[in-house]
């Protein structure tokens, strides 16, 4: 079946998104993935990324809605293929998604059956001379102040084609199984974005509780890579059931 929405459902700007990366057995990540879609792999290897951003300037269907414009999210993702008409697009599966206010969560669960939680959020972001320092995202969860950061190195860059940046960041898709069984796709449109390099990142929260015991030991290591990608103004469209 043909599924292309050309219906914009949100429009904001992503901002300072911290990537985490580490590298999974590809049967770790078997029962997330929907139904008409593959896992993605990067030569040859498969990850799940822990990505914390900046919302900034949110509109659903055109309007602003107050006090929920401007927040931080926090999102354990996988990657994932399908093959449609035009080709092979590559898309995202979220198995958490954290957020700051119960209103959003409640729409993303509605409309796209995301596993979106609300947790008290906030972040802070380090600059020296209009370059940026260091990104740190912060959650409490538990009881506890989780966190995660990177420390950047160097000045922002373009991405380089094949590389394993591109690769994560590239990926203009998501897919959700629905409470049918069935999968929505929806589109998300943005520029290629630019990245920095890091020279140091970390990860404290409960991992076990939060994601579930098998994602503990891979989140209790340091990540495979990690980088910082500046963002943009982005478009995310109505999603289309498979």
């Amino acid at each position: 079946m043909k599924a292309n929405s050309t219906t914009i459902f949100l429009t904001a700007e992503w901002r300072y998104l911290a990537m985490l990366n580490y590298e999974v057995d590809p049967a770790t990540l078997a029962s997330f993935i929907p139904p008409g879609t593959e896992l993605g792999f990067w030569n040859g290897k498969t990850f799940v990324s822990l990505v914390g951003f900046l919302f900034q300037r949110t509109r659903v269907c055109g309007i602003p809605i107050p006090f929920h414009r401007n927040f931080e999210e926090v999102n354990l993702r996988l990657y994932v293929r399908r093959k449609a008409d035009d080709g092979w697009r590559r898309g995202v599966v979220f198995i958490k998604e954290l957020v700051p206010r119960m209103a959003i969560a409640f729409v993303a669960r509605k409309f796209y059956n995301e596993n979106y939680l609300a947790l008290p959020m906030s972040h802070k972001i380090e600059k020296s001379r209009e370059e940026i320092k260091s990104v740190s995202y912060f959650w409490r969860f538990g009881g506890k102040e989780n966190h995660m950061k990177v420390i950047t190195r160097g000045t922002a860059q373009l991405l380089v084609e094949g590389s394993e940046q591109e690769f994560i960041t590239e990926h203009y898709w998501g897919y959700t199984t629905q409470r049918d069984g069935s999968t929505l796709e929806y589109r998300v449109e943005h520029p290629r974005w630019r990245v920095w390099e890091t020279q140091a990142a970390e990860l404290y929260c409960d991992a076990t509780k939060l994601y579930g015991e098998k994602f503990r030991d891979y989140l209790s290591r340091a990540p495979s890579s990690a980088f910082l990608a500046d963002g943009s103004d982005v478009k995310v469209y109505k999603g289309v059931k498979l």
